[in-house]
């Protein structure tokens, strides 16, 4: 490679970052946020890093109408029309809406120590769920019960969207102060409204993808 051509491309990957920067600081992320979803995890970055609010009425009609605890947002991204993408680093999911578009919404995600990332598909969807803490959690916790009824108190809310055979969930919370931040122990917390919403969209067999 010859030096000129070497300092073209350094130019332009300098150009590419500093518009990466600029789209997750026109998101409302602080360059801390940038700098490590930079470092720590390529995929999260670039499909957060495409998501930005839409401006034009024309196109974000449908928020007002449809998605009253979510916002509408331009999403590039190969997905199809109903997959989940949850970007655990920025506590944020987003159900594609296709032609480009998702809505966003803000969650809390696994604390330390508890992350994980992968892909299921939505296996069952259940409305004021029961909960059944696993054994190693009622390890870790000894006052918690065996079984709690489903409910206003019940710590999976108002709906939990089953993911696989897997113990995770997406549901709701009687913790609303918890969403945004890494408050789980691997289940993806949503506001009781906000996944009441999305439960009504889910299907069965739809993807979940968890970065």
């Amino acid at each position: 490679m010859s030096k000129k051509t070497a300092i073209m491309k350094g130019l332009r990957n300098f150009v590419a970052t500093a518009a990466m920067a600029v789209s997750f600081l026109a998101m409302g992320f602080s360059l801390d946020q940038v700098s490590a979803s930079q470092t720590t995890n390529a995929d999260t970055t670039a499909v957060a890093a495409t998501a930005k609010p839409i401006k034009k009425a024309k196109t974000a009609k449908a928020s007002s109408k449809n998605f009253k605890h979510g916002k509408i947002v331009s999403f590039d991204s190969p997905y199809k029309k109903g997959t989940i993408v949850i970007v655990s680093q920025m506590r944020t999911l987003y159900y594609i809406l296709g032609d480009g578009r998702a809505v966003k919404y803000r969650v809390a995600t696994a604390k330390d120590g508890f992350e994980w990332s992968g892909t299921h598909k939505v296996s069952r969807k259940v409305e004021w769920p029961d909960w059944y803490p696993p054994e190693e959690m009622r390890k870790r916790r000894p006052e918690l019960p065996v079984h709690m009824a489903g409910g206003p108190d019940n710590p999976l809310g108002a709906r939990a969207i089953y993911l696989g055979s897997s113990l995770y969930r997406i549901h709701g919370t009687n913790e609303p102060s918890s969403i945004g931040r890494p408050a789980s122990s691997g289940c993806i917390r949503m506001l009781n409204e906000a996944v009441t919403e999305l439960f009504a969209r889910v299907k069965v067999g739809d993807t979940v993808i968890v970065m």
